[in-house]
């Protein structure tokens, strides 16, 4: 490495972050790279020219770290996700780098506000939920803690699709991220690599006599580099987020052209570059799943090619990439590249096999997301050998050399064997990309206690018992950065003003309130800043949504995917419930309620859809009978995300993290609601058991079923006819909803709902633990009726939330799995 590679380009100071400094940026960008002046310029060229200025910023410190990390030889993690659910950047970038304030004053003498400018940020929903929010936080920490992280995806035209109700029903339209421009991201034009798909593999032996493979006649897509930077914390350090978009080998077909067919000469333009388009294609059909697949392997190809010659500029053969390349597989998705990097191994630079998986297997680390053996991902053996015969060969190697092994250690353990094959044949023959990823690497996380521990009692037993302490736990974490600096300012601000701000890169601080809850003085000022909360999400829900709704009341909130594992119908049952109660008895007393949701359901997830129809249904009913007298309102709140989220959240008193016990592999809404001072109601799943351990089992309401008690409900043959027959109130409930009192133009519209509760074995034992939820609902009542104890409990929950910092979480990767150490300057 040469010493003129490190020095800095850059010799003069950073730029200002003082308000004339600021002041004179802003409009330096407006004239120059927007070209607008003050005269002509909206409220979104504003907002283009405050993140120019800010990028500016940001590009200084991030060639500064770039190079502090080839200083240092430093080890590098490489976290491979299809999913960056980052939310809005220019806030997120202020706060961190310190200077929000300046920027504010700044664009006050200009005569614009921050407040307005920021709104016109896009969210970048480059995920689907948890697991893209969840690489989002883990980039924000990785450059917080200075350690050298890099994040890997693809740059999606169009990211998860923007949610509208129409009719009470959701309707998809496409969510078009680059409309305006992103003023964050670098395209590198000369960051180009190939990537093929299909043709076949010639087979031949070297002057050696050594076989070797040749994939020959394939289908080749480009892919471009997009940079976006990442900073952290109160450092100087600002990573790196690489994203790639599909172009074209070339842009169209000569010959075509001149012959007038013009639609077929972009033909092949057109689809290169749709594997890149969209967010999770729809799967339903053979097109979109092979899309799927490409979408994978297209990404996992290019950041390999990227991560492999960043490595070769300075060190020679393969022996060194496990100490300096630590790749963390964020769920099956990026599993395509272990394959991929022993076919560079060895097909490409001929390394032996064995060789080459030592290092490929010490190189790669993989994290769970599920527990359902039905959302782990496979794929048809037959669509593999199509898109990628060379690789179908590579993972039948492994498979067979990996049973091989099994056999040895268990021998005549056949059923043992067929169980941890990487190929499946239950239903024809598929590639099992969980297997792949656990025998592809040498440390395997679960993402919450509970959730490592069922992973090796049930689904992946087998191989904890095969490879002892290869599983092992790292809970989840999130951001407080965003989670409640910039989500929830009035509560950071009043945080800080009791203990001082180091709870923003030490979590564990925030025990520092624990007597504080026992402060009246305290207390007071923890319910004016909920109040103010809820006051403004009111203010919002009046203005975006027409709907008045009660600040005083208890807001119930669930936000999230809609999924029926999630139960977001057993909420509306009790949601309905009360209903009933308030109709059959006007005069009952009770605490006046505001139940919130907010969640996707997936295009093709007609169940999902159907439940979003009946919330809002119900909510037209409930919000319009004069009986009701706001005593409760059900408000639907549409295209849930990170932005939405950060409105929510603070004003949240009730956070609904219901799941059946032993589905939800962690959850990290219930951190961030908890975090806010939001009660958690909820089931002993994922992280829930934690977050009581941490609270203390008497400021968080546990109901339901616990795992292994629902196992042993199914295993004795659970029939939810009996538990509807016995429940008067119950049987009610969902005779109203039968019986289309919800939708008396079509009686039958729910029918499906109904029938999967009573006739089709209710999956997720709604109807079991309904009588155990409802009588939790009405602790939580009688809890919020006192509110100086109600506030006793929020103030311990947002005291006892360090445990969840995502910092953590990072920290114990780099020390457990990745071996990577901090670099700073």
């Amino acid at each position: 490495m040469t010493k003129q590679l490190l020095q800095p380009l850059i010799n003069h100071q950073l730029a200002g972050v003082d308000v004339a400094s600021v002041s004179k940026s802003v409009v330096n960008r407006l004239v120059f790279s927007v070209g607008k002046d003050d005269i002509t310029a909206t409220t979104r060229d504003w907002f283009h020219a405050t993140a120019f200025m800010t990028r500016d910023r940001l590009i200084e410190r991030w060639m500064e770290t770039m190079r502090s990390y080839y200083a240092a030889d430093a080890k590098r993690v490489y976290y491979l996700s299809m999913e960056f659910l980052m939310g809005r950047t220019l806030m997120n970038s202020l706060l961190n780098l310190g200077f929000e304030k300046e920027c504010s004053e700044a664009l006050q003498q200009q005569g614009v506000d921050l407040r307005q400018v920021r709104e016109m940020e896009f969210d970048a929903a480059l995920g689907n939920g948890g697991l893209g929010r969840l690489a989002a936080c883990f980039l924000d920490s990785m450059a917080t803690l200075n350690l050298p992280g890099f994040g890997y995806g693809i740059r999606y035209e169009y990211g998860m699709f923007a949610q509208r109700i129409e009719g009470g029903r959701q309707v998809e339209h496409p969510d078009n991220l680059l409309r305006y421009g992103n003023p964050w991201e670098f395209p590198r034009a000369e960051v180009l690599y190939h990537v093929k798909f299909g043709g076949r593999v010639v087979q031949f032996s070297d002057e050696d006599g050594v076989q070797r493979h040749h994939w020959v006649d394939t289908d080749d897509v480009m892919a471009m580099a997009y940079d976006s930077p990442i900073p952290g914390f109160a450092t100087p350090t600002v990573n790196n987020m690489r994203l790639w978009a599909a172009k074209a080998s070339r842009d169209f077909e000569l010959k075509y052209f001149n012959e007038g067919n013009y639609i077929k000469a972009v033909q092949d333009k057109n689809e290169s570059e749709n594997l890149s388009k969209v967010l999770y294609p729809e799967d339903s059909t053979t097109m979109g799943r092979e899309l799927r697949l490409k979408q994978q392997y297209f990404f996992v190809c290019a950041s390999l090619q990227d991560i492999l010659y960043r490595f070769s500029r300075f060190h020679e053969g393969f022996d060194e990439l496990p100490d300096k390349i630590a790749i963390q597989l964020n769920d099956t998705h990026p599993a395509i590249a272990i394959p991929e990097l022993m076919r560079i191994l060895v097909d490409l630079n001929h390394l032996d096999w064995d060789k080459a998986w030592n290092i490929t297997t010490r190189t790669f680390a993989y994290t769970n997301h599920t527990l359902m053996s039905e959302a782990l991902e496979t794929w048809p053996v037959a669509m593999f050998e199509q898109l990628l015969p060379r690789h179908l060969q590579i993972i039948y190697e492994i498979n067979q050399r990996f049973l091989t092994e099994v056999m040895h250690s268990f021998p005549g353990d056949n059923e043992m064997r067929r169980r941890m094959s990487i190929i499946g044949e239950e239903q024809g023959k598929r590639v099992r990309m969980a297997h792949l990823a656990i025998v592809g690497s040498h440390k395997v996380n679960g993402v919450a206690q509970i959730h490592t521990e069922l992973m090796k009692q049930t689904i992946f037993a087998d191989f904890d018992r095969y490879y002892p302490g290869k599983i092992i736990n790292l809970t989840y974490g999130i951001t407080p950065r965003r989670w409640l600096n910039q989500a929830n300012p009035l509560l950071a601000a009043l945080i800080t003003s009791r203990i001082g701000d180091g709870w923003l890169k030490n979590l564990d601080q925030l025990r520092a309130l624990i007597p504080l809850a026992e402060d009246a003085q305290f207390r007071q000022e923890v319910a004016a800043v909920k109040r103010a909360n809820k006051q403004d999400l009111a203010a919002k829900a009046k203005r975006y949504l027409g709907m008045d709704i009660d600040a005083d009341s208890l807001f119930d909130v669930q936000i999230k995917r809609i999924h029926e594992y999630k139960r977001q119908l057993l909420n509306l049952l009790h949601v309905v419930t009360l209903y009933k109660r308030i109709c059959d008895d006007p005069q009952i007393d009770t605490v006046p309620r505001t139940v919130i949701f907010g969640g996707k359901a997936a295009p093709g997830y007609a169940m999902a859809k159907l439940i979003i129809k009946l919330i809002n249904d119900v909510a037209d009913i409930v919000n319009n009978d004069v009986r009701v007298h706001g005593r409760l309102k059900l408000v639907f709140v549409p295209n849930y995300g990170v932005s939405v989220a950060e409105s929510i959240i603070p004003a949240a008193d009730l956070s609904e993290q219901i799941s059946t016990a032993g589905t939800e592999a962690s959850g990290t809404g219930n951190m961030k609601l908890a975090l806010n001072g939001a009660l958690t109601i909820g089931t002993l799943d994922g992280a829930n058991v934690e977050i009581r351990s941490e609270v203390g089992a008497d400021n968080i309401f546990i109901f339901g079923l616990t795992t292994d008690e629902a196992a042993r409900l199914r295993a004795s043959g659970y029939r939810p006819a009996d538990y509807y027959l016995a429940n008067d109130e119950l049987r009610q409930v969902i005779d109203m909803i039968a019986r289309g009192y919800f939708s008396p133009e079509e009686p039958e519209r729910f029918r499906p709902i109904v029938d999967s509760l009573l006739n089709n074995g209710d999956h997720y034992l709604l109807l079991a633990d309904y009588a155990s939820y409802l009588a939790c609902q009405k602790e939580v009542e009688a809890a919020y009726g006192d509110q100086q104890q109600w506030l006793r409990k929020v103030i311990l929950n947002v005291a006892s939330m360090g445990k969840f910092s995502s910092d953590r979480t990072i920290l114990q990767y780099a020390e457990q799995v990745w071996q990577a150490k901090p670099v700073t300057r």
